[in-house]
C-alpha cells in the first residue's frame, strides 16, 4: 500500500475493522508518519437491471456518489456518510437473490437508509431518484415525512 502523501510503500496498519463485507484499515506511513484510511470490499459478480430492462455491472461507487451528493452541505461528517454508504451496500448484499438486482430495489434501500439519518438529504435524493417534475411532487414527499 502506497502512502498517498509521500508515495512510499512502507506503511503499518494501526486499526482494522470489519463490517459486513467491508474492511476498514487505518494506516500510518513509516516515512512521513501521516495517517490515512483504506477500505476493502468484496467484489460481487452482481448485475443491475435498469428501468429500460438493460443490465449493467453493479457499481458501488455510483451509489456512494449519489449519497454524497444528497448530503452535500449537510451537517454530517464524511465518516458518517461513509458509514451510511457501507450500511446501504450491506443491505443490498443481503437482499440479493441470485446475481441480479433491480435498480428500483437499490433506490428504495438507499432512500430508506438516508431517511433514517437526514430528512433534507432524503428529499434531495428522492427528488432525483423519483424524477420530481414540479413543486407539487416536493410538497407531497414532504407531507409524507410529517
Amino acid at each position: 500500500m502506497k502512502c498517498p502523501y509521500c508515495n512510499k510503500e512502507e506503511t503499518k496498519v494501526t486499526d482494522k475493522r470489519d463490517n459486513e463485507g467491508i474492511t476498514r484499515r487505518r494506516r500510518e506511513c513509516l516515512k512521513c508518519a501521516k495517517r490515512f484510511t483504506t477500505y476493502e470490499r468484496v467484489e460481487m459478480d452482481l448485475h443491475v437491471i435498469k428501468k429500460d430492462g438493460h443490465r449493467e455491472k453493479f457499481d458501488a461507487d455510483k451509489v456512494a456518489r449519489g449519497v454524497e451528493k444528497a448530503f452535500e452541505k449537510r451537517p454530517q461528517s464524511s465518516e458518517e456518510v461513509e458509514r451510511l454508504v457501507q450500511n446501504i451496500e450491506a443491505r443490498i448484499r443481503r437482499s440479493i437473490k441470485g446475481k441480479d438486482i433491480r435498480s428500483s430495489k437499490i433506490g428504495e434501500i438507499t432512500m430508506a437508509e438516508i431517511k433514517k439519518v437526514d430528512k433534507i438529504a432524503y428529499v434531495r435524493f428522492a427528488s432525483v431518484y423519483r424524477e420530481f417534475a414540479d413543486l407539487d411532487d416536493f410538497k407531497s414527499e414532504i407531507r409524507g415525512l410529517k
